[in-house]
């Protein structure tokens, strides 16, 4: 049996960390988030992840939230997995914010680890167990020290994996040694939340990815994992280069992923503290986006 078909997927293997479409003068476009959603599905994700860092979440109302969560729900129906980013830096907060996405209708829930505060590792489990107790809905554990200060160690995961609700981790951590120790001792699904690591992270055990740069090259993205799952991993490896270009520039220029998205899409502006691409950076992008729908690396799929 391949590796791959024994791997849990609770939310299917291509997930968008979606943006939140916002009007010109920055209130929430709901029908903009529906037509977004809708023609992301259509190209190949299989599941959203609404509210998180991507989606603006430190500047959408937890009213924003709901209301956005609840429109993509009446858009897409009942089949496509929908994982409402719900963590803060106050567990209270975080509770409720789970509470309200359960009734709204998300399926699931991206939990970030407390940021800026730097619990240590017994308050950062106390926290996770808290948020899993409040609903009935799965948990995924986002592990991104680089923006929290605190690592979700793979000692705190092998406890927490243990939690019938805590499934699935969002992993930015960097650290494919911990990565393996924890795919191997547990069944958690695990999703990549850098897209340089998408494939070395599939190739392993992962369950596929949660990525932004999927707002305007999902079908790419995706192509990469059905070669991975077709046993073509030569050309898995050819596809993934392929992304490379844009991934880079939307992800590693020094610039938001929000940022560099809403400069390739028909999703409004970006909220303070946020500000839009320059002209300089706007035209690099759409050059790398085009090249990427230019020359398809011989892969039969059409983007965009």
């Amino acid at each position: 049996m391949p590796l791959s078909s024994a791997v849990p997927r609770p939310f299917g293997r291509a997930l968008c960390a979606m943006v939140t479409p916002f009007t010109a003068t920055g209130g929430l476009d709901l029908d903009r988030a529906r037509k977004l959603a809708v023609d992301l599905v259509a190209r190949g994700c299989d599941g959203l992840v609404l509210n998180g860092t991507t989606g603006e979440s430190p500047t959408t109302t937890d009213a924003e939230k709901t209301a956005l969560i609840g429109a993509v729900r009446d858009a897409l129906g009942p089949d496509t997995p929908l994982v409402a980013g719900v963590g803060t830096a106050d567990t209270a907060h975080t509770v409720e914010l789970a509470r309200q996405a359960e009734r709204a209708g998300a399926d699931g829930l991206l939990v970030v680890a407390p940021y800026y505060s730097r619990p240590p590792q017994a308050a950062v489990e106390a926290h996770f167990r808290r948020v899993a107790d409040a609903t009935g809905l799965p948990l995924v554990l986002y592990d991104i020290p680089g923006r929290t200060g605190t690592r979700i160690e793979p000692e705190t995961l092998l406890r927490l994996a243990g939690h019938p609700r805590i499934v699935a981790v969002k992993d930015c951590a960097y650290d494919l040694m911990g990565t393996t120790k924890v795919l191997a001792r547990t069944s958690l699904a695990y999703y990549s939340g850098c897209e340089e690591m998408n494939l070395p992270l599939y190739a392993i055990g992962g369950a596929g990815f949660i990525s932004t740069v999927a707002n305007v090259a999902p079908s790419a993205l995706r192509a990469v994992l059905d070669a991975f799952d077709a046993g073509d991993t030569a050309g898995a490896a050819r596809l993934n280069r392929h992304t490379i270009a844009l991934a880079g520039l939307m992800m590693a220029s020094g610039l938001p992923g929000t940022v560099t998205a809403k400069a390739l899409l028909d999703a409004g502006p970006v909220r303070e503290p946020l500000q839009p691409a320059d002209r300089e950076t706007v035209d690099g992008l759409r050059a790398a986006y085009e090249e990427l729908v230019r020359k398809p690396a011989q892969d039969p799929t059409t983007e965009l």
